[in-house]
């Protein structure tokens, strides 16, 4: 009887999580329809519908087709790459309070954003993104380089130390160059402030063909990061190799972080918050913690989205200002606690 009861014990837990998982998506579901049916303007629900499968006939579809749907698929893949990345942030550095920016990758994406603007005069999203993500993706190998120098093996401790080096030249870096070109302020700040507006379909195509597959290279690694929380020893004697798991998944972060920083600009605390709220659900396995993280990050970030476009219509706050408000209470509550949870 009690072997029943043991075998018993992990089916139910596995039903918990999916349970969890299927509430979730439920979440997104609705955080989805609400991205494309709400907005500072309002807009009757049947003409939302008919603007979603047929050839707008008037302004306010054509607001649904070609601004609300763009921008609702662009906080999908933001949402989902940030989750993710903060998830494999964490369990990289074994530091809960570790987010994609700890490795340099928004300051890599500022300074590259901040060059061509004062060199070329570069404005919009649709050509500065790529900039944007060349510098996240430099700086990202640049960290790595720096956290591996010297012969040894890329630790979590000398990956967080190089990614706050880096981070901190760089910010000197742009607090010059904004100083110096006062027009360069003017253009920079409305892309540190982190948005959805602003960008059309070809943005959410050209990021998403990175963010898409470092989604499922991300699900892919979660098996042997469970084996790396063990410890490199006893992840070597179980089969897996800790330095090219690390190489993996650090490419997935750049790729996902990198990617969603050019897009919409730095947003923070998605990456915190997302995968805590995770691992209290389904615990510490990451084989479902990223498949949560995906489906709650982005939830979360186009539910801060729709609240921004309603606080005060016509106008907009924009959605990091949202999730600062969101993540910066639940951020000192975490680090407040007495034991914060080791990964």
């Amino acid at each position: 009887m009690s072997a029943v009861a043991a075998g018993a014990a992990p089916r139910r837990a596995v039903g918990v999580r999916l349970a969890g998982l299927l509430v979730a998506g439920l979440l997104l579901l609705g955080a989805l329809a609400a991205s494309v049916a709400l907005g500072s303007r309002t807009i009757p629900l049947g003409e939302v519908w008919h603007a979603l499968w047929h050839q707008p006939r008037s302004s306010a579809e054509e607001i649904v087709r070609e601004l609300r749907v763009p921008r609702t698929l662009l906080g999908l893949l933001v949402g989902a790459a940030l989750g993710v990345a903060g998830a494999l942030m964490q369990a990289l550095t074994r530091n809960p309070l570790a987010d994609p920016g700890l490795l340099g990758v928004n300051a890599g994406a500022a300074a590259a954003v901040v060059i061509v603007m004062a060199t070329l005069g570069l404005t919009a999203p649709t050509e500065y993104v790529w900039f944007a993500f060349l510098g996240a993706a430099t700086v990202s190998v640049v960290v790595y380089a720096l956290g591996s120098g010297g012969g040894a093996s890329a630790s979590p401790v000398r990956l967080a130390l190089a990614g706050v080096a880096v981070t901190a030249a760089l910010s000197g870096f742009i607090a010059a160059m904004v100083l110096l070109k006062p027009q360069v302020f003017e253009q920079f700040r409305f892309w540190e402030v982190g948005a959805l507006s602003g960008r059309d379909a070809s943005v959410v195509r050209q990021m998403g063909a990175f963010i898409v597959p470092a989604l499922v290279l991300s699900l892919l690694l979660a098996r042997s990061l469970n084996v790396l929380a063990l410890g490199d020893d006893a992840g070597r004697a179980l089969g897996a190799h800790p330095g090219r798991v690390r190489a993996l998944a650090l490419l997935a972060v750049t790729l996902l972080s990198g990617a969603a920083t050019a897009a919409a600009g730095p947003i923070a605390f998605v990456g915190l918050t997302v995968p805590h709220v995770a691992r209290a659900i389904c615990g510490p396995d990451q084989r479902w913690i990223l498949p949560y993280c995906a489906l709650l990050g982005a939830a979360l970030l186009l539910a801060a989205d729709v609240i921004g476009r309603l606080i005060d219509p016509p106008g907009e706050v924009q959605v990091a200002v949202v999730t600062a408000f969101v993540g910066a209470p639940f951020f000192i509550a975490l680090v407040s606690r007495r034991r914060i949870a080791q990964l």
